[in-house]
């Protein structure tokens, strides 16, 4: 019985191990994940962009946001700062993509650049990845009517998970990686 027993443990534990190694990601797949990452960073700089300006009409910037929202894992929020105030707030993205829609200015521009890792990839007790990526954003805003020009350069930390998913496919389920955004923080804002 006690030998039974130690045969049904060292299964257990080696078929407990080979599950755990399918989960590593290798280094290709991590180089293949981590481009994907990054894809999906510029991405929401582009559709930023195309939000923020007034040039945009309100249907492609709610297009435009519905696509955006799609890169962020449920509840991230999207932090917000100013030169003005030392306080940084925090709103849900969609409403963050609404306030910046309604920005008080006649002309925005808004710039991401020296979009990096900086931490590797780490696995969570959950069995996701969990990484940051910093960007600077250089933000514009100008009002004609009043001449007035307001400019900050911020920077931000933001989380990116990765974890295994399923999808059916000719009805076969296939594995794969994925990569969702979580929250943008403000690490710092200057002039």
């Amino acid at each position: 019985m006690k030998n039974k027993f130690i045969l049904f443990l060292g299964l257990f534990l080696s078929a407990s191990v080979a599950v755990m190694a399918q989960d590593n990601i290798s280094p290709a797949r991590k180089q293949a994940i981590d481009s994907l990452a990054l894809e999906k960073v510029k991405d929401l700089s582009k559709y930023i962009s195309i939000i923020g300006s007034k040039e945009t009409q309100f249907s492609e910037a709610n297009r435009v946001m519905d696509r955006a929202e799609e890169l962020f894992a449920p509840g991230a929020e999207m932090g917000v700062s100013s030169i003005n105030t030392q306080e940084i707030a925090y709103y849900k993205v969609r409403r963050y993509f609404e306030r910046l829609m309604a920005l008080n200015y006649d002309r925005v521009n808004i710039t991401w650049y020296d979009i990096q890792y900086i931490s590797d990839l780490e696995r969570q007790p959950d069995g996701r990845y969990v990484g940051v990526i910093t960007i600077y954003q250089r933000f514009e805003g100008t009002s004609i009517e009043t001449g007035m020009n307001y400019k900050d350069t911020t920077k931000k930390d933001i989380t990116i998970y990765v974890e295994k998913k399923q999808t059916q496919i000719a009805g076969r389920t296939i594995e794969f990686w994925d990569v969702m955004l979580g929250d943008v923080r403000v690490t710092e804002t200057s002039a």
